[in-house]
């Protein structure tokens, strides 16, 4: 019986760790250095309007346009920029970069509660060639009006700075991406920016096939004038994490108001649990451009209360996205990956990635 127990133990560490090493490999095929700026390692930053230590980063590599790029052909992405989610930010810009055939014509516009000096020296630092600017998100505007959900992540300003982005945008940034940080794309997102949104405000991957009467209370679908602002849509999911925004239109219609209304709505009569993506989909489901699904293969980070392991769906993948509790730099971290978040290692530079594989 005890030998038995000991080859059991043996077998158990061998496997964790073969699953280790499999992890190191796919950094080291999929990610290869290909500059020495690459790994200049920056000191810790502590910023001064928080106790967020924010980590160091590697150099990325500087990444040019291919020959058939035109200076006119600029492609705006939204981003929300976040001390404790800022090693997904610099992964998902990394990813897009990488496969973008015109990376010089990508800016990115970021969204934050605090406009740290130190955040913006490290994205210089870590992408000196990157044409960005970051905005201030005043969290008075929201605070107000956020209802508590299901988990305390959800509840933060920044997850609804996605609703006021028509109004802190410069007036000539006329449409966007908008994209969560907990994503890494996998294809050249210009062909995202090409949707047609066929007069709609917005596009994204619908998902018809899930339970939409979920996401909304009984006391919503019982209240016969709350239940009707469906009417006359097919209401279908989408995820507000990844989305082409017709930011004019969202401006001309008064979106941002519409979505208000229903967040006062739930102040005052509980009809979601979802933080900020049901107040959007009570005002848009059922009147987006859909696209297709390669464009969100979401829910990567499991369930909003457990984060537990999820597999890939079906088909082709053109973004991953680690919605959900669990984040894949957390889980790495804890060495307790789930098998997706080896997909993510390879954008990651953050320095210990480095340090772990010279070592």
């Amino acid at each position: 019986m005890d030998r038995m127990a000991r080859r059991s133990s043996t077998t158990t560490a061998a496997s964790s760790l073969l699953l280790h090493l499999l992890g190191l490999l796919s950094i080291i095929l999929l990610h290869p250095t290909t500059t020495s700026s690459a790994i200049r390692l920056q000191k810790p930053i502590t910023t001064a309007t928080s106790s967020v230590v924010v980590p160091s980063f590697r150099e990325a590599p500087a990444f040019r346009n291919g020959g058939t790029c035109t200076s006119d052909d600029v492609i705006h992405i939204v981003m929300p920029l976040d001390g404790n989610y800022i090693r997904g930010t610099m992964a998902a810009v990394l990813s897009i970069l990488q496969h973008s055939t015109c990376p010089e014509n990508v800016s990115f516009h970021f969204l934050s509660v605090h406009l740290d000096p130190e955040i913006s020296s490290l994205i210089n630092s870590t992408f000196p060639f990157l044409k960005f600017r970051a905005y201030q998100f005043d969290p008075t505007r929201v605070r107000d009006k956020i209802s508590k959900s299901i988990r305390q992540a959800l509840d933060q300003p920044l997850n609804y700075a996605r609703i006021y982005m028509a109004d802190i945008l410069p007036g000539d940034v006329r449409r966007v991406i908008y994209l969560d940080s907990d994503v890494v794309v996998v294809d050249d997102i210009a062909k995202l920016w090409c949707a047609d949104l066929g007069g709609e405000v917005l596009a994204a991957p619908e998902y018809c096939h899930a339970n939409f009467t979920s996401y909304f209370t009984e006391a919503f679908w019982s209240d016969p004038a709350l239940a009707a602002a469906f009417e006359g849509r097919r209401p279908c999911y989408f995820n507000t994490g990844v989305m082409v925004v017709d930011v004019d239109r969202w401006r001309s219609g008064g979106y941002t108001q519409k979505v208000e209304e229903w967040m006062a709505v739930q102040k005052q009569k509980r009809i979601y649990h979802l933080g900020s993506l049901p107040p959007v989909l009570l005002v848009f489901a059922g009147n987006i451009k859909a696209v297709d699904h390669r464009w969100n293969q979401h829910g990567l980070g499991g369930d909003n209360l457990e984060g537990r392991c999820r597999g890939l769906h079906p088909g082709p993948i053109s973004l991953l996205h680690w919605s959900g509790k669990g984040k894949p730099w957390l889980r790495l971290d804890s060495r307790r990956p789930c098998t997706v978040d080896y997909l993510w290692a390879p954008y990651d530079l953050y320095r210990s990635s480095r340090i772990a594989l010279e070592e």
